[in-house]
């Protein structure tokens, strides 16, 4: 007589056999799968990207290039700059030759306003070229901001590259007027070349020589 018994099955095998043991598969009480939920965020994902393109496309885009660096002539490509960033534009100011003297920490302090050959400075150019003149006209054009409350070079550049402006340091100049990259303001692009410059102005929607 034989002492085997029959092995006692719980039914496990025949179990997962029917509803299959694949992760991707839904759960049953109607919840996505994991596949559904991956192509979902797939789908997303490509949404924004393709909205992202479409508001950069819509930006505007200025270029600005700054060659005069006296007191006067900073405030120009800094205003429209500020301005234009605070709009949403995308802003870069392209700073060559005396213009290169605004971004210049130490230089940019000491920017004169030029009495020769200024039709609206009141006295005449025999007088306006007498030794101090430059001086004492840079002097009464300050007092005239502070009385003002207008912002001064400094704080335009700050309010500039704290709005996004790309202000950029032509390369050139900076070797032919030996300056070290470290003279500029903390933000100041340097080392960008002539090339770069027209490329941003083909691209941009205006373009402004300063």
């Amino acid at each position: 007589m034989s002492s085997d018994t029959p092995t006692a099955t719980d039914g496990t095998a025949e179990t997962e056999a029917a509803t299959g043991s694949d992760t991707d598969s839904a759960p049953g009480d109607g919840s996505p799968s994991d596949a559904e939920l991956l192509a979902r965020i797939d789908e997303l994902e490509s949404k924004v990207a393709t909205l992202e393109t479409e508001v950069n496309e819509d930006q505007k885009k200025m270029t600005i290039v700054a060659t005069q660096g006296s007191f006067d002539m900073a405030y120009p490509p800094l205003i429209l700059a500020s301005t234009a960033a605070a709009f949403g534009w995308e802003v870069i100011v392209f700073h060559t030759f005396w213009g290169l003297d605004i971004l210049h920490e130490e230089n940019s302090r000491d920017l004169k306003l030029s009495a020769v050959g200024n039709p609206n400075m009141p006295m005449p150019n025999a007088l306006a070229a007498l030794p101090g003149m430059d001086a004492m006209a840079t002097r009464m054009m300050q007092k005239k901001i502070d009385e003002n409350g207008t912002a001064t070079i400094e704080e335009l550049i700050d309010l500039s590259l704290e709005s996004g402006v790309d202000l950029q340091a032509c390369q050139m100049t900076i070797e032919l007027m030996d300056y070290d990259e470290d003279d500029f303001y903390d933000g100041v692009t340097t080392g960008v070349g002539a090339a770069t410059a027209i490329q941003h102005m083909a691209e941009s929607d205006v373009q402004l020589l300063v």
